[in-house]
C-alpha cells in the first residue's frame, strides 16, 4: 500500500466518521470510518518508515562505490 492509497483510506473513513449523518441497521458506518481511518494512518506510517528500502527516490546507493585515483 502506498502513501496515495493511504490517504484516499484516510480521507473516506473521515468522510464517514465525521460527514455522514446515516442511521442504519445491520452496521454501524461510524465504525467503518474508523477502521478505514486507523488502516490509512498505519498504511501511511509504514510507507514512510519502509521509503529508503524500496529504493525510491534517493533511496540507497546500491552497487555503486567510490573509486579514487592517484597519479604519481
Amino acid at each position: 500500500m502506498g502513501i496515495g492509497v493511504s490517504m484516499i483510506l484516510i480521507a473516506a473513513g473521515a468522510i464517514l466518521i465525521w460527514a455522514v449523518h446515516v442511521s442504519t441497521s445491520g452496521f454501524n458506518l461510524h465504525t467503518i470510518g474508523w477502521i478505514l481511518l486507523i488502516v490509512g494512518a498505519v498504511g501511511a506510517l509504514l510507507s514512510l518508515i519502509f521509503w529508503s528500502s524500496w529504493g525510491g527516490i534517493g533511496g540507497p546507493a546500491r552497487g555503486r562505490r567510490e573509486v579514487v585515483r592517484e597519479d604519481y
